[in-house]
């Protein structure tokens, strides 16, 4: 039975809105519009429900429409509406640093609040390079990222990430950065649960890159504990480890883009938890607020925000910020997130699941068309076969075939990319892998 939720008629009204990443005469020819959600569904404007297999884009993590957060929002809009952060705040702000300091990993205890992922990464990079300086090593400006990594679309992030095709008609980018490889080898890793046993030693590429770009000239090297938009790789045992030595060998700022992970997705607060392993810096959005309010973060080490306090005490220590920083009402839905995840054990919940929707995804191997499937937590990717001449064809076709089933999952190019809310079910996690494989079974 079709359940694709129809909008006939809002379909005149998409003439002055320019979508982000999106096909726009596709689009407006025929639009996919949403006009509520509850739990882990969408609701079209004609009712019908569609399960939703990415938490929005990452960062549902509690399910739509949490009443607890709703009602934390809507007590904050009635009693503020806005404040500045520059000289000045209101106590949610104060509170939820304190509690976010309590709930990142040991060490990171202060935090900048953004609005965004990519404002987190673009401020975390700064950070980095004033934390050098301010140090009295300003010679150390570069900034090393990973092939396949995504740190967001502002200059920054983006000259630091790995995926080409975003970089494509911007530049010039930024001129110091430099790129890992990508730590996968697809004839040892393919169809990996969890971590590759093998393969940590990769990390050594590291030092060999730090000999040709001189080590004392890297502020900072940048990395997604598990890479997600690129195409959900998992790191091998012992990598970010060996990448953590090799920075403390150097004197170099190691920071984790925690924007996809950070909240639960992997059964900890954060993967730096789940795999035991601390940066300096660590970038945080998405989750944040269930994405109910935009709002980012950057939580710091304290040698890193203590390089920036000398000087006269009056004297501003980090000239940056942006005018939402903070906002009343992100604070307060960031507040809730947390107590969602004190009394309802919500990152525990992923863990218990986690099991189930590995093994449940991985079963997918050997349908038409898959080339691989890499999953970890309550993340995972179906990798499918391109067809000939039409790269991302297939993967669109996919996604079309689920949502017309009534259930939506995210194509990027021909990977079928999943992060489904926290909260799903044993029940919900069966019908998106079938929905899955009937795809499979139905396109060429």
């Amino acid at each position: 039975m079709i359940t694709r939720p129809r909008n006939e008629g809002l379909r005149n009204d998409t003439d002055a809105f320019w979508l982000p990443f999106t096909p726009m005469r596709v689009f407006q020819h025929d639009p996919l519009i949403f006009t509520g959600a509850e739990g882990m569904h969408y609701i079209g404007a004609d009712g019908r429900r569609v399960l939703d297999s990415a938490a929005g884009l990452w960062c549902v993590n509690a399910g739509h429409g949490h009443p607890h957060i709703v009602e934390a929002i809507r007590t904050a809009a009635g009693r503020l509406d806005f404040v500045s952060s520059f000289k000045m705040t209101h106590p949610d702000a104060l509170a939820y640093a304190r509690r976010l300091r309590a709930f990142a990993p040991a060490g990171l205890d202060y935090v900048f609040f953004v609005n965004s992922g990519s404002e987190a990464v673009d401020t975390a990079l700064k950070i980095a390079r004033g934390y050098h300086h301010a140090r009295g090593d300003g010679a150390r400006t570069k900034l090393i990222g990973r092939a396949k990594g995504y740190h967001g679309m502002g200059f920054g992030g983006l000259s630091v990430s790995g995926i080409g095709r975003y970089k494509r008609g911007f530049g010039p980018l930024l001129a110091d950065t430099a790129h890992l490889s990508l730590p996968y080898k697809p004839e040892t890793m393919a169809f990996s649960q969890g971590q590759p046993a093998d393969g940590g030693s990769l990390a050594d590429e590291l030092e060999t890159l730090l000999q040709v770009q001189d080590p004392a000239t890297v502020a900072a090297v940048i990395v997604e504990p598990v890479v997600g938009s690129g195409g959900v790789y998992p790191p091998p045992r012992g990598y970010l480890e060996g990448l953590r030595a090799i920075c403390d060998r150097h004197g170099i700022l190691l920071i984790f883009d925690e924007v996809v992970t950070g909240f639960g997705r992997l059964g900890a607060p954060f993967a730096a938890q789940a795999f035991g392993v601390t940066p300096d810096i660590l970038t945080c959005a998405k989750g944040m607020t269930n994405g109910a309010v935009p709002m980012g973060g950057v939580i710091v080490g304290n040698h890193v925000y203590d390089a920036f306090m000398s000087g006269p005490p009056e004297t501003i220590e980090l000239f940056h910020g942006y005018t939402y920083s903070a906002h009343p009402l992100a604070c307060a839905a960031g507040m809730a997130v947390l107590d969602i995840f004190e009394n309802s054990g919500l990152a525990e919940q992923a863990a218990r699941t986690a099991p189930l929707w590995e093994t449940r995804l991985l079963s997918v191997k050997g349908r038409p068309h898959v080339a691989d499937i890499r999953t970890i937590g309550l993340l995972g990717v179906v990798e499918l076969d391109p067809r000939p001449g039409a790269p991302g064809a297939r993967g669109a076709a996919c996604a079309q075939f689920c949502l017309d089933q009534g259930v939506l999952v995210r194509a990027s190019g021909d990977l079928i990319v999943l992060s489904p809310p926290l909260v799903i079910s044993t029940e919900q996690i069966g019908l998106i892998v079938a929905t899955i494989e009937q795809a499979l079974e139905n396109i060429d």
